[in-house]
């Protein structure tokens, strides 16, 4: 069953750098967006993420191919009826004055109303439901510059969602968060996607969370090409780790994460297991030094005995992690930050 509800055909997006000169940032784009859920936009700075995006909601126009909203061709839709399909949410702070958030929010249903702007009691039902959708009730009668970062972008995503569209867009819309508030909107816009059967498309730099709760990844490398798939598809072709692959930046494809390139210090053997070792080895290996784990001493017969053991000891009495070298105890420590230091000299 095809839910496609925004699609792309053969589209070239790219911006006028003088009267004459065009600069094309990727070719050839057929996607499709589908009710229900969640897409992340990914790429590095200056792929062209902004303005695929401005291109898909009409704002700017592409340099060939189409984009089809409901099969209706975007940029032949009239403002009035485009947003009544398709809200937008920028990353830059936008100057409301003395606006309530509940005002903001209303202002959503300005394709809606008449000319003077008076909104129905249906229209009012639709800005409660959307402020209540974003858990954001308790922040509708205090002014946007009253509200933190987290707050404001609550209410942007409720004033998007009082249009009533069937697509969603927005540019970086976790880009000024801290983490859990990241986790958060996006964790919202998912759960959004889902109910109301919308297509989410945002465009992001949290690579985790995008890896984590994404339906479908749109991955433009800087090449402008677009590799699109699960998640899981884009990691296992290896697409994830090429476009992101930089000088002492590397994906690990076994963690799902990210390690910068250090320079290596030794190996280290780690003997123990449960949380503690799991976090001792990542340590370990933070600082630069190849990392080879045993549950037990008996594992270790083959070690050389000239190399440095770390016994993680953890128990309900006490952690701690002893180091070892030429069968000799060599220090104790209560802390991974003084093993680390001591390890440093080494």
């Amino acid at each position: 069953m095809n839910n496609a509800i925004l699609t792309t055909h053969h589209l070239n997006i790219g911006y006028q750098t003088s009267r004459k000169n065009v600069r094309c940032v990727a070719r050839d784009i057929s996607v499709c967006l589908e009710a229900g859920e969640l897409v992340c936009l990914l790429g590095p700075n200056g792929a062209g993420k902004s303005t695929l995006l401005r291109s898909l909601a009409g704002m700017q126009p592409p340099i060939a191919g189409e984009v089809r909203l409901l099969g209706d061709d975007i940029y032949k839709l009239a403002p009035q009826d485009l947003a009544k399909r398709l809200s937008l949410v920028l990353t830059e702070r936008v100057d409301v004055g003395m606006l309530s958030a509940y005002t903001l929010v209303s202002l959503g249903r300005h394709p809606y109303t008449d000319w003077w702007g008076r909104l129905t009691p249906e229209d009012e039902a639709i800005i409660h439901w959307a402020i209540k959708s974003v858990g954001a009730l308790h922040l509708a009668a205090r002014q946007l510059s009253e509200l933190s970062d987290g707050e404001r972008q609550k209410i942007m995503i409720a004033r998007a969602l009082a249009q009533s569209p069937i697509v969603m867009l927005l540019d970086e819309p976790t880009a000024f968060l801290d983490l859990p508030r990241r986790v958060e909107i996006m964790k919202l816009l998912r759960q959004l996607a889902r109910e109301n059967q919308q297509a989410i498309l945002l465009s992001t730099h949290d690579l985790d969370l995008a890896l984590r709760l994404a339906d479908q990844i749109w991955l433009l490398t800087s090449e402008g090409i677009l590799h699109i798939g699960a998640p899981e598809d884009l990691v296992l072709s290896g697409a994830f780790a090429d476009t992101f692959r930089s000088e002492g930046v590397e994906f690990d494809i076994f963690s799902g994460e990210f390690h910068l390139h250090t320079p290596v210090k030794g190996e280290v053997h780690v003997i123990g297991d449960g949380v503690a070792s799991i976090w001792t080895i990542r340590a370990l290996q933070r600082v630069g030094f190849r990392v080879k784990q045993h549950e037990n001493y008996s594992l270790n017969r083959d070690v050389n005995q000239t190399q440095i053991l770390v016994e993680v000891i953890s128990n309900s009495q006490q952690l701690l992690w002893r180091i070892t070298k030429n069968s000799q105890i060599l220090y104790s420590y209560y802390s991974l930050y003084e093993l680390m230091k001591f390890l440093d000299y080494l």
